[in-house]
């Protein structure tokens, strides 16, 4: 019989992980019981994707608010610290922030406007067009930000931000001062040690930093690269990818865990067969368009994965042809003609006409949204998801 089911995404449930828990043997014994509860097999090329946030909870990668605090002090000197351009998210910064304010006398906290780097509004271009405001040059004290805007509170949180994030500093002992800027050079200003929080851009803006006379700039990639008494970290992320685990402590982003997607794959070929491909897999790569959040709060989508989910896709585009290779032809000829020209298309379709408007993406990276939509952040208790049939195409 023609198969009539193309790419199927499964959410697969799993135990509640633990520190010190065998994920590589939870997660093959979990997919391979859901094939037998479900009727389904495994297949080569199949994708098995585990969430970061269990390989973090597995390897134990906590740390105390008290180990960032530290951390501040010693490398920012824990005087006046300048920290620009922080996301908006009480699960992804705040608690972040409280360390840091913790390990400072004072914080000079810069707002990029009229959103932060990910999509969170703190004014619309709206707002901003009626005020006369430009965001690339104009830099908004606190009070002139209230004169013209008011209190903004987030459409799904309910939150004020600033207000939020600068109660958070003073909670935890530091004075503040709040100003909106899109220049990192702006804190110059106010402080010469920096802690810019960006997430894609903070090399260059630690370049800007560096370049325009700035004593100590950090990203938060420099802060927890290494334990603070005994804590976890990121060598290579450090805060960036971490959220909130409790009101004292922070889950980190998961260490290096090649070691894991290969031994994943190992044990399903052992078990089955079967070629497998795994991934270990943070936020998504895509835009609400109505709350205009870009999802991507993690320093990157894929944290460790398998060989062969490297690359890009190589595919031609159906209508394309239909529309105008084979304009002429319809039914079972012009299956026939699609379906030979997917045989014979080559390796490599840079710059070939038919190949336009396929998703010019890492696979690692459209594989991991698919997965983090398919997974969801809340109760659903699937944090590994299985895709099958992603690399199958209409000859299949």
């Amino acid at each position: 019989m023609e198969r009539k089911v193309g790419t199927v995404s499964r959410g697969i449930r799993c135990p509640i992980i633990r520190e010190g828990d065998n994920l590589a043997d939870i997660v093959v014994t979990s997919v391979l019981e859901a094939a037998e509860s479900e009727g389904f097999e495994l297949r080569d090329r199949d994708v098995i994707s585990v969430t970061e946030s269990i390989v973090a909870r597995a390897q134990g990668n906590y740390a105390p608010v008290a180990a960032i605090a530290e951390d501040v002090k010693e490398k920012l000197g824990g005087e006046t610290v300048g920290v620009i351009f922080p996301i908006l998210s009480r699960n992804r910064f705040a608690i972040c922030l409280r360390g840091i304010a913790m390990g400072a006398k004072k914080v000079v906290l810069m707002l990029s406007y009229p959103s932060d780097e990910v999509g969170n509004e703190l004014v619309s271009l709206d707002q901003l067009d009626e005020a006369g405001v430009n965001p690339y040059s104009d830099v908004l004290t606190l009070e002139k930000y209230r004169e013209l805007f008011g209190e903004n509170k987030h459409p799904f949180t309910g939150v004020d931000y600033v207000d939020y994030y600068s109660e958070i500093i003073r909670e935890s002992g530091a004075d503040v001062e709040v100003i909106f800027a899109n220049n990192p050079r702006e804190i110059l200003k106010y402080t010469k040690n920096v802690l810019t929080c960006d997430i894609h851009s903070r090399a260059r803006t630690k370049r800007i930093l560096k370049e325009s006379g700035a004593q100590t700039v950090c990203g938060l990639d420099d802060i927890l690269n290494a334990p603070v008494n005994g804590s976890g970290c990121n060598e290579k992320y450090g805060l960036l990818g971490s959220n909130k685990s409790t009101e004292d402590t922070i889950k980190l982003f998961p260490r290096d865990c090649t070691d894991l997607v290969l031994d994943i794959q190992a044990k399903v070929l052992q078990k089955t067969g079967k070629h497998v491909e795994v991934m270990v897999y943070g936020d998504g790569a895509f835009k609400d368009p109505v709350g205009k959040i870009w999802e991507l709060a993690d320093p990157c989508v894929a944290v460790a994965n398998t060989e062969g989910l490297e690359g890009t896709p190589n595919e031609v585009k159906l209508k394309y042809l239909a529309d105008n290779d084979f304009r002429d032809l319809s039914g079972e000829a012009l299956k026939e003609a699609i379906s030979s020209r997917i045989k014979g298309k080559k390796d490599n379709l840079v710059g070939d006409m038919a190949s336009q408007g396929t998703t010019p993406r890492r696979l690692t990276d459209l594989i991991g949204s698919l997965c983090d939509l398919t997974s969801g952040s809340g109760d659903k208790g699937t944090p590994v998801i299985l895709v099958q049939g992603y690399f199958d195409n209409f000859t299949d």
